[in-house]
C-alpha cells in the first residue's frame, strides 16, 4: 500500500455496507486509528481484520499524532476510523489530517455510508441544495437562536439529534420555522427498527410524543428550506426600512420589518446590505 493516511467510512448499522475496498485497506495498514477501539472491534471481528488498533479521539494527546505520523514517515499507512459513517462528519478528526498534510503525506478518502446523505436520499425533500448542521446547540437558549437564523435558508437543513432530545428540537423547530414547515424524521438508518417518516413539525412531534420508541437510537432530522414567494419589497415598506436601520442594527431593523409584513427577513437584509453597498 502507498503510505499515507486512509479515512475510512464504516457502516452506520448494518455490517454489510462496509466496501471491499474499505476491508482490504483496514488489513493492509499498520494501524487502525479508532475513535472507540471497543466499538471497532465487533466490526474488525467480523470481518477477520487483525490489524493492530489505537484510540484517537477528541481528547488524544499529541502522542497519538505523533505516533501515526511517525508510522506514515517510516513509509508506513494508517487507517482513521470512527464508530460508524464516514470520519470527520460530525466526528473528531480533521486536525489529525491537517497534520498528516502539513507533514508532506497523502491523505486517501475510502467512501462509504454517511447517516446524513442516506437520510437524505430516502427523505422525499430537495437535495439539489443542501446545509449540513449537525448537532444543534445543547443549551435552549443557543439552539433557539441558531434556529432562528435557519428559520430563512432556502435549502434542505440536516441535523443529527440525540434521542432524549428529539421531542424537545422539534417542538423548537416548529416554533422557528412554523409548524406547517415539511420535515424528515429518520431513525436508526439502514438498523433493523429502521424508521423514515415525512410530515409538516407539527405532526411529526406528535408522532414522536406518541411513541417512546421515537426517542431512541441514532436520529437525523431533515428540514424542508424555506420557500421564496416572490413578494417585491414595496416603496413604503422600503421607506420603513431605511428608516429603522437608521435608528437599530441592519439586522434588527429587518426583523422588525418582516415581522408586520410576512416579507422574508433575509430578503429585506439583503436589501439593506445593497444599499450600504451603493
Amino acid at each position: 500500500m502507498d503510505s499515507g493516511l486512509y479515512v475510512v467510512a464504516t457502516p452506520i448499522g448494518n455490517l454489510g455496507d462496509l466496501s471491499s475496498r474499505a476491508v482490504a485497506v483496514l488489513r493492509g495498514v499498520e494501524i487502525i486509528a479508532a475513535e472507540d477501539t471497543r466499538h471497532s472491534q465487533r466490526l474488525l471481528q467480523h470481518y477477520a481484520i487483525a490489524t493492530p488498533v489505537m484510540a484517537y479521539h477528541d481528547h488524544s494527546d499529541q502522542k497519538a499524532v505523533d505516533k501515526i505520523r511517525g508510522c506514515i514517515a517510516g513509509g508506513g499507512s494508517v487507517a482513521l476510523v470512527s464508530d460508524a459513517g464516514t470520519p470527520l462528519i460530525s466526528d473528531p478528526g480533521y486536525r489529525l489530517v491537517r497534520a498528516v498534510q502539513d507533514a508532506g503525506a497523502a491523505v486517501y478518502p475510502i467512501p462509504g455510508p454517511c447517516a446524513a446523505i442516506a437520510a437524505l436520499s430516502a427523505s422525499g425533500l430537495a437535495t439539489d441544495r443542501f446545509l449540513f448542521e449537525g448537532f444543534l446547540p445543547s443549551r435552549a437558549g443557543a439552539r433557539d437562536n441558531r434556529l432562528g437564523e435557519l428559520a430563512t435558508q432556502p435549502a434542505t437543513v440536516i441535523f443529527y439529534e440525540a434521542p432524549h432530545r428529539v421531542l424537545e428540537c422539534l417542538r423548537a423547530m416548529a416554533a422557528a420555522f412554523g409548524p406547517d414547515r415539511e420535515a424528515v424524521l429518520a431513525r436508526e438508518v439502514t438498523k433493523t427498527f429502521e424508521t423514515i417518516r415525512r410530515g409538516s413539525l407539527a405532526e411529526l412531534a406528535v408522532f414522536v410524543a406518541a411513541d417512546s420508541n421515537q426517542q431512541k437510537g441514532e436520529i437525523v432530522l431533515l428540514v424542508a428550506g424555506a420557500r421564496d414567494d416572490g413578494r417585491e419589497v414595496s416603496p413604503e415598506i422600503a421607506a420603513l426600512l431605511r428608516r429603522l436601520a437608521q435608528e437599530l442594527p441592519a439586522k434588527t431593523a429587518a426583523a422588525v420589518v418582516a415581522d408586520h409584513t410576512g416579507l422574508r427577513k433575509k430578503q429585506l437584509y439583503d436589501l439593506l446590505l445593497a444599499w450600504k453597498d451603493e
